[in-house]
């Protein structure tokens, strides 16, 4: 098989099917060594045809190129920011200058998420024949799931900052905003899986990467803001309802991202380690294993204060501490289960090192976040100094990496090399001529 041919049988939207530049290389030099003769024979003819430029369309430059190549993948930029801001919150070291850092972050998120969300918008709206195409992309509709994600971060921020100095309206005001989200985050992990299981392809095993749990995890992170959400309330009914609904979000999901672990894990026994351009997504895993660990955590020590307030298993004084012990055993398996991962994540990394900057660097703070959150909230709840400092630790390596991951954004969003959605390549292909624009011998931006 030559390398025309591979080229034609790989998908460009899918990194981990990509052929690699240095076998790109080889092919093309045993290709022109063997058309070298043929040049020479035909130079008398050729040397006076040109190649026509490339013809660029109006939606190739501009806002136009923007908006159509703002996939959902940039949503993991409020991911990454909205998770730097519960950081400076959860840290145990208490400062005023970083309740202060947390407001800022959290405002920046807020403009972040809203910006995306503008632009989302009318990507969508101006172009509804993206959507389809998206959906249908099995690499770009996984990133889905960072939409609720981010979404999520900016609820819980609210909890932690607004609610202890705007009252009972604020509570009221993250209790809808709270559903919203949790309503979208189980309809993207329901829909995503319907839509691997039922596609019309078969999807082999080197294709599955960890970005298959972006949106499983989306319900887990929302059953934690519930979680937090449960203990703001000044009826004991309400947060009952809200911490009941959590702990079905999180069994929901929690087993479903552990199955994809399962297969993930025999990918890399079986293909080895993903390609340079996604080898970041080996960070992945941190992000269920984490989120879930501190959720089932959370939810038990808000359980064993709420269920004695309603008389919940009223025949049993002890469920909420039934709860709250077994939510902490869990939670440790979970935490332990993450260790291995964040091992194998760091591995991958030094063997495959240099690797491109592409918008998958954001998988570096989010999973790694909560992991660090995780590991704070152990430290509270066993009174222990070592996970304090080991999640400090943790949160600021987390901090550090969002300032080198954002820095590489902005330069790419100013360049314009960020703006790239694979999944456009699959439109129908538009013949009107006059939508072309002169191109005038300059390369396509981007």
């Amino acid at each position: 098989m030559d390398g025309s041919t591979l080229n034609r049988i790989v998908p460009n939207n899918d990194p981990a099917l990509t052929v690699s530049s240095s076998q790109r290389a080889a092919n093309n030099r045993s290709r022109s060594n063997g058309k070298v003769k043929q040049r020479l024979n035909n130079a008398s003819g050729d040397s006076q045809s040109t190649e026509p430029p490339a013809k660029l369309t109006k939606y190739d430059v501009g806002w136009r190129r923007v908006v159509r190549n703002f996939s959902p993948s940039w949503f993991s930029v409020t991911m990454g920011t909205g998770i730097v801001s519960l950081l400076f919150i959860t840290i145990p070291f208490k400062a005023d200058w970083l309740y202060w850092l947390a407001v800022i972050f959290f405002a920046l998120n807020t403009i972040l998420f809203f910006s995306a969300f503008t632009v989302s918008l009318l990507r969508y709206t101006l172009y509804p024949e993206i959507w389809l195409v998206m959906i249908a992309d099995s690499t770009n509709s996984l990133f889905l799931g960072t939409i609720p994600m981010g979404f999520a971060t900016l609820i819980e921020a609210w909890v932690v900052l607004c609610i202890p100095y705007w009252g009972p309206w604020a509570v009221t005001f993250a209790w809808v905003l709270w559903i919203i989200d949790s309503v979208v985050a189980v309809a993207v992990t329901i829909s995503s899986t319907i839509l691997l299981i039922s596609s019309s392809h078969q999807q082999a095993l080197h294709r599955i990467t960890a970005a298959q749990l972006l949106p499983i995890a989306a319900t887990i992170v929302a059953s934690g803001t519930g979680a937090k959400l449960a203990r703001t309330f000044p009826n004991p009914e309400d947060a009952l309802g809200t911490l009941i609904a959590s702990y079905i979000m999180w069994g929901m999901s929690t087993p479903l991202a552990m199955t994809v672990l399962v297969m993930y894990y025999q990918r890399l026994a079986l293909h080895k380690l993903p390609p340079r351009e996604i080898v970041v997504s080996s960070f992945l895993p941190l992000g269920p294993l984490g989120m879930g660990g501190y959720t089932i955590m959370y939810l038990g020590s808000v359980a064993k204060t709420v269920f004695p307030q309603t008389k919940f298993f009223h025949e049993l004084g002890i469920a909420g501490d039934i709860f709250y012990i077994i939510g902490i055993f869990i939670a440790l398996i979970m935490w332990s289960y993450g260790l291995i991962w964040l091992c194998f994540a760091l591995a991958t990394i030094y063997y495959s090192r240099p690797f491109p900057f592409n918008m998958g660097w954001w998988g570096f703070t989010f999973p790694l976040g909560v992991f660090a959150v995780s590991t704070i909230e152990f430290g509270v709840q066993m009174s222990s100094l070592f996970f304090k400092v080991l999640g400090t630790v943790f949160s600021l390596a987390v901090i550090l990496l969002w300032c080198v991951v954002a820095t590489g954004t902005v330069k790419g969003a100013i360049d314009g090399r960020l703006f790239h959605a694979p999944c456009l390549a699959n439109l129908p292909k538009k013949g009107n001529e006059e939508e072309h624009v002169e191109e005038n011998g300059m390369s396509r931006p981007g």
